[in-house]
């Protein structure tokens, strides 16, 4: 029995390849990959909260990868790593590394010029964290949670609570996210900083 997943709105399929990634080999459905995804990213969210990052760390691209490879270490053998393969959405495979390094500086940029807003450059770095696409799996959730260290560890200001609502499922809140993120991907942000905050 292989895993078998079934993909919503904003899901990027993970291939046969990946999939053969996986370390839990009794994980046979997407509910299953869920709970213990998610039971990872609570022990990388503890990570983040014993933890104070200054900024030079945090703008850093091990540091991006390291995150991701605390959140899904447990699950999957290639957590934390670039993906290999082109998607749906994101640049292709070979931009990866590169338009990281742009984004990195252009956050240091925003904050040593005030910018923007401390929430829209927490927002923004999320969101080219999602159109770069630098992962096979969990790129939403941890742009999210880049956010979370940004406007917490950066700014010191209140983490943001993205609907109140689990952004796996399907549902509203999913529906109002994914909503957000086009106007982004269109150049409007404004509706994505107020979905982080509601």
């Amino acid at each position: 029995m292989g895993l078998d997943l079934l993909y919503i709105d904003g899901q990027t399929p993970i291939d046969e390849d990946e999939k053969n990634g996986l370390l839990i080999k009794t994980i046979s459905t997407r509910s299953e990959l869920d709970e213990f995804e998610q039971y990872n990213i609570e022990k990388a969210v503890q990570w983040t909260l014993q933890n104070k990052f200054k900024l030079e760390k945090i703008l850093r691209e091990d540091f991006i990868l390291e995150l991701h490879r605390r959140m899904y270490n447990e699950v999957w053998k290639w957590a934390g790593q670039f993906r290999k393969t082109n998607k749906n959405i994101g640049l292709d495979k070979f931009q990866i590394a590169f338009e990281l390094r742009n984004l990195l500086d252009d956050c240091k940029y925003w904050i040593k010029n005030k910018f923007f807003t401390e929430d829209e450059i927490s927002i923004r770095f999320k969101h080219r964290l999602v159109q770069i696409h630098l992962f096979s799996n969990g790129n939403g959730r941890h742009s999210r949670l880049c956010a979370d260290v940004f406007i917490t560890q950066i700014f010191n200001k209140p983490i943001f609570t993205w609907g109140n609502s689990n952004l796996v499922k399907p549902g509203l809140a999913r529906k109002k996210y994914m909503e957000a993120i086009h106007s982004a991907d269109k150049s409007d942000i404004k509706p994505l900083i107020t979905f982080a905050r509601s």
